[in-house]
């Protein structure tokens, strides 16, 4: 397992060959290359070139850094078929890119809309069958998030569209802090996924759930809204004996996976906080390590 650090919270201050110093400077041996404006930015093209590609990969070796993996935000599964082909044509050159930093993960959300699902997963599935072979011919791993507002929400529901692409180079991303929106039974996410979790992201959240379901308010009441937040371990209500113990559970400490810290939160104190998620995530992975020892 890989335990890496979303710099998202650096983006702003330092420039994108500045980050894999940054992420050194923490403690953390790997990164997770989120959407950055100078390299693959939200929902546009890709906005580096080869040498910028390569600058980046000397840039990470420099600071002795690996690149765990590649997470593009992209409209693929959206319903405007319009946006869903340039979608794919930006995929192909994220994939692209991937390769070039010899990085063999790709990490992304469903996307799509959920007031349209049935046309997001038709388009869901349209643009598998176009970057598929892609993928598999390069030999990826592509992981996909169901993140709030996407076509698919649910976990089990994720997980049975990921299954029905039917390719080993496809698998799911499970993120702690989404769980609420994700139809509220962990265990049984895990349980039924299974190895097809390879990666995870690591923050915590408020569930809206509580409270009679205000917790948060929005008026009008009944607006199409998903809240929720990206803060540090133990400000929310994140059961972490319960998302750790599934991780044990799945063997996914042992296996080739990768652990993000995503705090979002609390950029003023980003530095701090990023140390404090790397030691809280060790203390409870060897937490279990320990129980299986005992």
């Amino acid at each position: 397992m890989k335990v890496a650090l979303d710099p998202t919270p650096f983006h702003h201050e330092h420039s994108l060959l500045e980050l894999p110093g940054v992420v050194a400077e923490l403690g953390y041996e790997w990164l997770q290359l989120t959407p950055h404006v100078d390299m693959i930015p939200f929902f546009n093209h890709p906005k580096a070139n080869d040498d910028l590609v390569r600058r980046f990969r000397r840039a990470c070796d420099d600071a002795g850094v690996g690149i765990a993996s590649v997470l593009p935000v992209l409209r693929w599964s959206g319903p405007d078929e319009d946006a869903r082909e340039a979608a794919v044509r930006y995929w192909k050159r994220a994939i692209q890119i991937t390769v070039d930093l010899g990085v063999q993960r790709m990490n992304t959300e469903f996307s799509g809309r959920p007031e349209k699902a049935e046309e997001s997963e038709r388009a869901f599935y349209r643009s598998m069958e176009e970057l598929l072979p892609i993928i598999e011919r390069e030999g990826l791993d592509v992981l996909i998030d169901p993140h709030p507002d996407d076509f698919v929400e649910d976990g089990l529901a994720a997980m049975r569209v990921i299954r029905g692409v039917n390719s080993p180079n496809l698998g799911m991303v499970v993120v702690a802090c989404h769980q609420f929106h994700m139809g509220g039974d962990l265990d049984r996410v895990f349980d039924e996924a299974g190895d097809m979790i390879r990666l995870v992201h690591v923050a915590d959240t408020m569930d809206h759930h509580r409270s009679h379901g205000l917790r948060y308010i929005t008026n009008p009441p009944g607006n199409p809204v998903r809240v929720h937040q990206h803060l540090k371990i133990g400000d929310g209500d994140v059961d972490w004996n319960q998302f750790f113990g599934g991780l044990d559970r799945i063997g996914f400490y042992d296996r080739d996976t990768v652990m993000v810290s995503s705090v979002f939160a609390e950029n003023e104190n980003a530095r701090d906080v990023s140390r404090y998620q790397l030691q809280t995530m060790t203390d409870h992975v060897a937490k279990y390590g320990k129980q299986e020892q005992s």
